[in-house]
């Protein structure tokens, strides 16, 4: 059986709908941003803790996983866990101010934002967050560093 070619006007009422559905399903997606449950990358309210643990959970996780196994996939996020380069606190305080290969930066003076705000932690929150991963996860750092030793690491060249 022969198929009748479409005429002009059912043409145009496809396209009309095909348009109004892509911008119904835009419409969906700038309504609804993504959230996280709690403070965070994509949440811009602060994250309002100096506990360690909780940085780590609702900042570090979402890419080095809740075990520090790290992952890949789209990425290569490197285990945390019984890492052997987190013997120095500085060198783990200076990759989280300062960003290394494809982690962001988490100083307010280094980071970028790029849907808004960046996401940024105090240097209270980084000598946390660095003394929890150093002494958990298999690692036996015992060695702790302050915010003061963050915040004169932050000081140096960019």
């Amino acid at each position: 059986m022969k198929q009748q070619p479409m005429t002009a006007a059912a043409v145009r009422c496809l396209c009309a709908g095909i348009v109004v559905s892509v911008v119904a399903m835009i419409a969906v997606l700038v309504e609804a941003p993504a959230r996280a449950d709690t403070a965070g990358i994509f949440d811009p309210q602060p994250l309002n803790t100096a506990d360690g643990r909780q940085v780590y959970e609702q900042i570090c996780q979402g890419c080095h996983m809740p075990d520090a196994g790290g992952a890949v996939g789209a990425g290569h996020y490197p285990a945390l866990a019984k890492d052997p380069t987190l013997v120095s606190r500085q060198f783990m305080a200076l990759t989280i101010l300062k960003g290394r290969r494809n982690m962001p930066a988490f100083s307010p003076k280094h980071a970028i934002g790029f849907a808004g705000a960046p996401a940024t932690l105090s240097n209270a929150q980084i000598a946390a967050v660095v003394n929890y991963v150093r002494t958990n996860f298999g690692n036996h750092y015992k060695d702790r560093i302050t915010a003061a030793e963050v915040a004169a690491l932050d000081e140096g060249p960019r």
